[in-house]
């Protein structure tokens, strides 16, 4: 297919919404400041070989001291929402009990200076810190992480629900369940089936009942949740890479989303999940799991090429990597393609119970470098223009979206990457802090304020 070569704003309406995104532990930093408890990625940043730079977020970006700073300058480059996240473990140190006023006071301002800004605030409830103390008492894979979350929700909504109308639930559910409670590689570090398992069917409980919990106490809420997801590809044609792709898609893209629209866990392609209808699953839970949310955020960031592997482990499946394809790619060696952007739209515009979509995150990773007090990022310009070009061929076609999200505003703590993947529209210089707008902030800068259309020579087809 070809996407549209040239666009401009006005091509998605004087409605649709443009963000910029960021998250509180990959920001923030003054991790113990004003009575704010430990998360589990404190705890395994500390942890020696888990960040491949080897360095922490205690600092990040200073976003606790800087956040007036950083919120004007997303209004001066044209977005018109803002969308962070609230550190459980800031608002509660240990997970439940006593509240930190501090840390409610905090997002106060946080929530006013964009009101101030004209910035619309979408607020994420969970993007990965869960506080250390209830990681010590099973974190997701325990139970009682569900009553927890519904008990966090409930304060941040009656805290903050006169200011705010837009909430996202979750951010990834696959994503942190998948790299901390299966692979081991992100925060808390555990790895294999006993603790993934329990932690999907936990973490898609607490999806449905924090959406629950804000409709019940928010007037007029708007609430949505996101998921990662990427455009599945067999390698070829025989029947076994076919089947390795459904098992593929039915772990990636259909785990979380399919129980909250009441379709159960998608078992039928990958048989594993029956174990948490036997092992983990009361039998009021199939009442519990669906929500109706009035929008999903997709974070579609690549595509995945994937063949049958016999030899690995429960799925059978392994990824080509990209390398092995000639096709262009990030600094993280992930496959740059706006067609899986408008693919993936397209596939999950297709649930009868999805009333409205927001690419919710979409960025990515180059190894930039300021020079003469400017960045020169056009990789990261030609980036967005195909995945722009690909979003808006969806909405021409019928999807029902409304915003498109950039991540991230300034370069931060990546996780596991630690400063090495930079994704920012602005340039941070982590040891004195200093902002440099990149060309990329520019060109958003640019499009947003419509002072031309943009052209998209670079597009795939």
């Amino acid at each position: 297919m070809t996407l549209p070569a040239s666009f401009s704003r006005s091509d998605f309406g004087e409605d649709f919404l443009w963000g910029v995104v960021i998250s509180a532990f990959q920001n923030e930093g003054a991790c113990d400041a004003d009575g704010k408890g430990a998360s589990i990625w404190d705890t395994f940043s500390a942890r020696r070989g888990k960040i491949k730079d080897g360095t922490h977020a205690r600092e990040a970006c200073h976003f606790y001291v800087n956040y007036r700073d950083d919120i004007r300058l997303a209004k001066q480059l044209g977005f018109t929402v803002f969308r962070f996240s609230i550190s459980w473990p800031r608002i509660l140190p240990l997970g439940k009990g006593a509240v930190n006023q501090q840390g409610i006071d905090f997002y106060h301002k946080v929530i006013d200076a964009c009101l101030e800004y004209g910035l619309e605030p979408y607020v994420t409830l969970y993007h990965w810190d869960l506080p250390q103390a209830l990681e010590q008492k099973g974190g997701w894979c325990h139970r009682g992480i569900v009553f927890a979350f519904e008990n966090y929700v409930r304060i941040c909504a009656q805290a903050f629900g006169d200011k705010v109308k837009n909430w996202i639930i979750l951010n990834e559910p696959f994503g942190f369940t998948s790299l901390g409670y299966m692979l081991g590689v992100h925060a808390p570090g555990k790895f294999g089936l006993s603790y993934f398992l329990p932690a999907v069917h936990h973490v898609a409980l607490a999806q449905a009942e924090g959406g629950r919990v804000v409709r019940e106490e928010v007037r007029n809420a708007n609430v949505g949740t996101t998921f990662s997801c990427s455009h599945i590809i067999p390698y070829t044609q025989s029947e076994a890479d076919i089947k390795a792709a459904r098992r593929a898609d039915a772990l990636f893209n259909r785990l979380f989303i399919e129980p909250s629209l009441g379709m159960r866990y998608p078992a039928d392609d990958f048989p594993l999940l029956h174990r948490i209808e036997r092992r983990y699953a009361m039998w009021r839970d199939w009442e519990k799991l669906p929500f109706d949310f009035d929008f999903i955020g997709i974070q579609n960031y690549f595509p995945l090429v994937v063949k049958h592997n016999a030899f690995m482990p429960y799925v059978k499946v392994s990824e080509v990597k990209p390398r092995y394809r000639n096709v262009p790619v990030t600094a993280l060696g992930w496959e740059i393609s706006g067609v899986g952007m408008y693919n993936i739209l397209k596939k999950f515009a297709a649930y009868p119970g999805v009333k409205n979509i927001i690419v919710s995150e979409s960025g990515a990773a180059f190894n930039d470098t300021l020079e003469a007090g400017a960045v020169n990022d056009a990789q990261r310009i030609r980036y967005f223009k195909e995945y722009i070009a690909g979003a808006l061929q969806a909405k021409r076609e019928g999807v029902p979206l409304s915003g498109y999200f950039a991540w991230t505003l300034t370069d931060n703590f990546e996780w596991a990457e630690g400063y090495r993947a930079r994704f920012g529209l602005v340039h941070v210089d982590h040891a004195t802090q200093q902002r440099t707008v990149k060309a990329s902030g520019k060109w958003f800068s640019d499009f947003l304020h419509f002072r031309h259309a943009l052209k998209n020579e670079e597009v795939a087809s």
